[in-house]
C-alpha cells in the first residue's frame, strides 16, 4: 500500500507564495505512476489543480491556475511539490495529492488510487 502525506500548507495573504509538498511512502512507485494535485473549498466538490507524469515531462493544469503554479517531482526523494504563487482568496482550499498507477495525467477523480490526507490553504485578502 502506498501512503502519501501531503505538508506545506498554511495562511497567507493575497499575492503570496506557497510551496507543497506530498512525500509517498510505503510500496515503491512502479515507474508509470503519474501525480496529481486537487483541492476542495468549503462547501464546494473536490476539483483537478494539476498532474504530472511520471517522468516529469508532461503536466496538466487547470485554467484557473494556469501560470501561477508549478507541479513538479523527484523521484529519488519519492516527493511531489506544488509551487503556488500570486495566490488569490479563491485558492483557499484542502490540498490534496491523488496518485495513479497507470500513468494518466488526468482530471478524472476516479482515476486516482491513492490519496493523501489534505493540507490546508488559506490566502487572506
Amino acid at each position: 500500500q502506498v501512503q502519501l502525506v501531503e505538508s506545506g500548507g498554511g495562511l497567507v495573504q493575497a499575492g503570496g507564495s506557497l510551496r507543497l509538498s506530498c512525500a509517498a511512502s510505503g510500496r515503491t512507485f512502479n515507474k508509470y505512476t503519474a501525480m496529481g494535485w486537487f483541492r476542495q473549498a468549503p462547501g464546494k466538490e473536490r476539483e483537478f489543480v494539476t498532474a504530472i507524469s511520471w517522468t516529469g515531462g508532461s503536466t496538466r493544469y487547470a485554467d484557473s491556475v494556469k501560470g501561477r503554479f508549478t507541479i513538479s517531482r523527484d523521484n529519488a526523494k519519492n516527493t511531489v511539490y506544488l509551487q503556488m504563487s500570486s495566490l488569490k482568496p479563491e485558492d483557499t482550499a484542502t490540498y490534496y495529492c491523488a496518485g495513479d498507477s497507470l500513468g494518466r495525467i488526468t482530471t478524472d477523480q476516479a482515476n486516482y488510487a491513492y490519496w493523501g490526507q489534505g493540507t490546508q490553504v488559506t490566502v487572506s485578502s
